[in-house]
C-alpha cells in the first residue's frame, strides 16, 4: 500500500484519526508501491544530497533535480520576503512625503550613486525645477528641502536594487548547486522576471507625473496616475506573496522529511490530514480570503493615488448618510465620451468619492469574511491542523488592527505615521492569510512520493 493510498484511506476528521490505533510500520509499508501516476523515477535526488542530513540516503533514487529543495533556499526566500515588506513600507513613506517625483531620470546603473557634493546637488535641483511638480506646487522649496525628498526617492530605488542583488545572486548559486527542485526552479525564474518588470513599472509610474501632456489629459495636478501606482503596488504584493509562499512550502516539506526518521507515524498522519477531503472547504476559504484581502489592498492603492482619504473623514457615515447621493457617486464630470458610455467605470476608478466608498465596502467585507472564517475554524477545529488554527487566530487579530488603523487614518486626515502603518498592516494581513493557506494546502504528490520511498527504505533496513 502506498503512502498516497494510506492518506486517502486515513483522511477524515482529526478525531477519527485520533481514535485509530497506530498501525505498525511493518504492516503499513510491507506492500509499499509507488502509484502508477507518480513512479519512483520522478523522485530525483536523495534527501542527503538535498539537505545534507545524515542517515536519510535513498540509493534507489536517481540523481537529477532534488525532490525537496534545500532548507537554506527556504530561509533565503523568507529573508527576501522580509526585504520586500520593508521596501513596500519605504515606498509608502516616499509617496506620503510627496518625494516620488524628485528624481526626474531613470538610470538603473549610474543612478545608484547619489550626489556627492554641492555642485552635483545643484545639478539635480535644476533638473527638478523643470518638472511640473516644481512649477505648479513646489516652486517655494529650498535646496535643503529638495535634498530630503530626493533622498527619500533615492533610498527607495537603492533598496530596490539591493533586493534585486539579494534575490538574483543566491538564486543563481542555489540553481547551479542543485538546491532547487523543478517546481521551485520554475517559480524562481518567474519571480526574477517579475522583479525586473517591477523596476520598469516603477519608472512608468513616475513618468506619469512628469509628463505634462498626460497630466493635462487626466486634468490632474502633478501626481502619478492612480492606475500606475496601483499596478506598482500590486506587482510588489504579488512578488512578496510568491516568494513567501515558496519559502513556506520548502520549509514545510523539509520539516516533514526531518521528522520522518524520528516519528514516521506522526508524519503520515499529518500528511493524511492535509490530504483529507474534509479540508477542501477550508482550503477554498483560505484562498478566497487571500484574494479578497489582496483586492481590498489594491482598492486602497486607488484611494492613495486619488488622495481620496482626504474627503469624507468620518466613519461609518459619508457626510449625512452612510452612502453619498447617486449624483455624486456617478458624476457626469468624469465621463470623457460624448455619449457617456464610460460613465460607470470612470466613476468607479477615477471619482474619489466612489473609490473611497468601494474601499470601505471591500474593507468591511474583508473584516466580516475573516470573522466568519474564524467562526468556521473554531467549529471545525477537530479537522484543521493545530498550527493552522493558531495562525487564523492571528489573522483575526490582524484584520481587527487593520480596520482600526484604516478608520483612524481617515478620521485624522491621513497623518503619515498612521497611513504608513495602515499600508504595512495590509501586507501583514495578507501574510497571515497566506500563512494559513500554506498550512492547509495539499502536499505536492512528488513530496508524498519521496517520503514514501524513505519509508520503504527504513522498512527494508529494519528487517
Amino acid at each position: 500500500m502506498s503512502v498516497l493510498n494510506i492518506i486517502s484511506r486515513t483522511a477524515g476528521s482529526r478525531l477519527s484519526l485520533a481514535r485509530q490505533r497506530p498501525m505498525p510500520l511493518t504492516k503499513m509499508f510491507s506492500n509499499l508501491r509507488f502509484p502508477r501516476r507518480y513512479s519512483s523515477s520522478s523522485v530525483a535526488m536523495p534527501v542527503s544530497a538535498t539537505l545534507g542530513s545524515k542517515g536519510l540516503t535513498s540509493k534507489s533514487v536517481k540523481k537529477a533535480y532534488p525532490a525537496i529543495s534545500s532548507k537554506a533556499a527556504g530561509y533565503w526566500l523568507i529573508c527576501t520576503s522580509g526585504l520586500i515588506f520593508g521596501i513596500v513600507v519605504v515606498g509608502g513613506l516616499t509617496r506620503l512625503t510627496e518625494s516620488g517625483l524628485s528624481i526626474t531620470e531613470w538610470k538603473p546603473v549610474t543612478g545608484s550613486i547619489p550626489p556627492l557634493n554641492e555642485s552635483e546637488w545643484q545639478e539635480e535641483f535644476e533638473k527638478y525645477k523643470d518638472s511640473p511638480e516644481f512649477k505648479q506646487l513646489n516652486s517655494h522649496i529650498t535646496l535643503d528641502e529638495f535634498k530630503f525628498i530626493f533622498s527619500m526617492e533615492w533610498g527607495h530605488r537603492f533598496l530596490g536594487r539591493c533586493i534585486g542583488m539579494f534575490f538574483i545572486l543566491p538564486a543563481i548559486y542555489f540553481w547551479k548547486t542543485g538546491k532547487f527542485n523543478t517546481t521551485v526552479s520554475k517559480r524562481v525564474v518567474g519571480l526574477t522576471g517579475l522583479l525586473g518588470l517591477q523596476g520598469a513599472i516603477g519608472w512608468w509610474m513616475v513618468k506619469s507625473g512628469l509628463d505634462e501632456e498626460q497630466l493635462a489629459e487626466r486634468k490632474s495636478k502633478p501626481t502619478v496616475s492612480q492606475y500606475r501606482l496601483t499596478t506598482h503596488l500590486g506587482a510588489a504584493f504579488l512578488m512578496y506573496l510568491g516568494v513567501l509562499w515558496t519559502g513556506f512550502e520548502i520549509l514545510n516539506e523539509n520539516r516533514w522529511v526531518n521528522n520522518m526518521k524520528a516519528n514516521p507515524q506522526k508524519v503520515t498522519q499529518a500528511l493524511a490530514t492535509l490530504n483529507s477531503t474534509a479540508l477542501n472547504k477550508t482550503r477554498s476559504i483560505s484562498l478566497g480570503l487571500l484574494a479578497l484581502t489582496y483586492l481590498t489592498a489594491m482598492s486602497g492603492g486607488m484611494v492613495a493615488g486619488l488622495d481620496a482619504g482626504l474627503i469624507y473623514n468620518t466613519f461609518p457615515h459619508m457626510g449625512d448618510d452612510y452612502i453619498p447621493s447617486s449624483g455624486e457617486l456617478m458624476s457626469p464630470v468624469f465621463a470623457r465620451k460624448e455619449d457617456q458610455s464610460d460613465l460607470w467605470w470612470r466613476n468607479l476608478l477615477e471619482n474619489p468619492t466612489t473609490v473611497q466608498l468601494v474601499h470601505r465596502i471591500l474593507a468591511t467585507s474583508t473584516f466580516f469574511a475573516v470573522l466568519a472564517g474564524h467562526m468556521y475554524v473554531n467549529r471545525n477545529k477537530a479537522v484543521i491542523p493545530p498550527h493552522a488554527k493558531h495562525i487564523f487566530h492571528g489573522v483575526m487579530g490582524l484584520v481587527t488592527l487593520q480596520v482600526t488603523l484604516g478608520i483612524s487614518t481617515l478620521i485624522y486626515l491621513v497623518p503619515i505615521p498612521l497611513a504608513a502603518a495602515h499600508q504595512a498592516g495590509a501586507l501583514a494581513l495578507l501574510t497571515g492569510c497566506l500563512a494559513f493557506a500554506a498550512n492547509v494546502k495539499r502536499p505536492r504528490p512528488q513530496t508524498v512520493n519521496y517520503i514514501s520511498s524513505m519509508m520503504k527504505e527504513q522498512l527494508l533496513k529494519s528487517r
